[in-house]
C-alpha cells in the first residue's frame, strides 16, 4: 500500500531510513529539516501487509529520491511521479533507480551514475603537518569560496550561490574548511546535506597551480575528523577513479553507485 507519511509515520519512517544514514543522507536531512508537512517537499512510502515499510519516495522541489533495500511496488511509486508535472529530477543508488527507470514514462535527457562511498573512520586520515595552517570557513569568506570553486576546472561549470553558501555556513547547514596563500584561498573542502546522523564532503580541491602538494586532502581530514567526532557518517560521490583512490586511502569504502537522471 501506498500512501502519503504523515507527522505521525516519523518514528517508523526514520528508523527505516535511518539502517542506512550514508544512502539516505539527503531524506534524512529533509526530514529533519522540513518535515512532512512542508511546501516545498513531499514523502510517500510503500507499506508490505504487516504494515511495515518497505519503499520512501521524497520529493524535494523538482527532485524525487527513491529508498527502497528490498521488493517495492515500483509501479505504483512511478505513478506518483508520471503524474508530477515539475518532475525534472530522479535520483538513489542505483540498483533502486533502475527498479523505477522501466516504468517513468518520460525520457531521460543526462543520466549519470557515480560512484558512492561512506566512511566511518578516522584512523586513515593523514595528519596536518605543523607548517599548514587551515581555517574555518565563515559566513563572510562565501564568495571567496566560491570564486576557489569556480577556479578549479572541474568545478568550474557548478551552480554557486553566495547567498546560499552564507545562509549555510551562518545556520550550520554546512562547513568549510580552506588553505590560504598570499590571501587567496587555494584549497578547501566542505559538507553539505548535514543531519544528526550523516554530512555529505563536497567540493574537495585545489586550484591547479597548488595542486600535487597534499593541500586538499589535509581540508578533508580536518573536516571529517570534526565530523565523525560528532558521530556522523560520512559519504561522498566521485566519477575520478584517480580521486576514488584517494579516498579509499584516508578510510573511504565504496557502497555502491549513485544514479542522477535528468528528465
Amino acid at each position: 500500500m501506498i500512501r502519503k507519511l504523515q507527522e505521525t509515520d516519523r518514528q517508523q519512517t526514520m528508523y527505516f531510513v535511518s539502517q542506512k544514514p550514508a544512502e539516505n543522507v539527503f531524506i534524512i536531512g529533509d526530514i529533519e529539516g522540513y518535515g512532512f508537512h512542508s511546501t516545498i517537499q513531499t514523502l510517500w512510502g510503500d507499506f508490505n501487509d504487516r504494515g511495515d515499510l518497505r519503499a520512501v519516495l521524497l520529493k524535494y522541489d523538482e527532485n524525487f529520491i527513491i529508498y527502497a533495500p528490498e521488493d517495492f511496488d515500483a509501479k505504483g511509486l512511478a505513478n506518483i511521479i508520471n503524474t508530477d508535472s515539475s518532475f525534472s529530477y530522479l535520483s538513489g543508488i542505483e540498483e533502486m533507480v533502475n527498479k523505477l527507470t522501466p516504468y517513468i514514462t518520460a525520457q531521460p535527457k543526462k543520466p549519470r551514475i557515480l560512484y558512492y562511498a561512506k566512511c566511518e573512520t578516522a584512523e586513515f586520515l593523514p595528519t596536518i603537518p605543523k607548517g599548514i595552517i587551515i581555517e574555518k570557513g565563515r559566513a563572510k569568506d562565501a564568495e571567496a569560496i566560491i570564486e576557489q570553486m569556480k577556479a578549479i576546472p572541474e568545478f568550474a561549470e557548478g551552480n554557486y550561490s553566495v547567498e546560499h553558501k552564507q545562509v549555510s555556513l551562518e545556520k550550520a547547514l554546512a562547513r568549510v574548511y580552506f588553505i590560504k596563500e598570499q590571501g587567496t584561498i587555494i584549497s578547501s573542502a566542505s559538507s553539505t546535506a548535514e543531519n544528526s546522523q550523516s554530512a555529505m564532503i563536497v567540493g574537495v580541491g585545489t586550484l591547479p597551480e597548488h595542486q600535487k602538494r597534499g593541500l586538499a586532502t589535509y581540508c578533508m581530514s580536518k573536516l571529517c575528523r570534526e565530523l565523525l567526532a560528532e558521530n556522523k557518517m560520512l559519504c561522498l560521490f566521485y566519477d575520478n577513479p584517480s580521486a576514488g583512490a584517494i579516498y579509499k586511502r584516508i578510510g573511504f569504502v565504496d557502497i555502491g553507485k549513485w544514479s542522477m537522471w535528468t528528465y
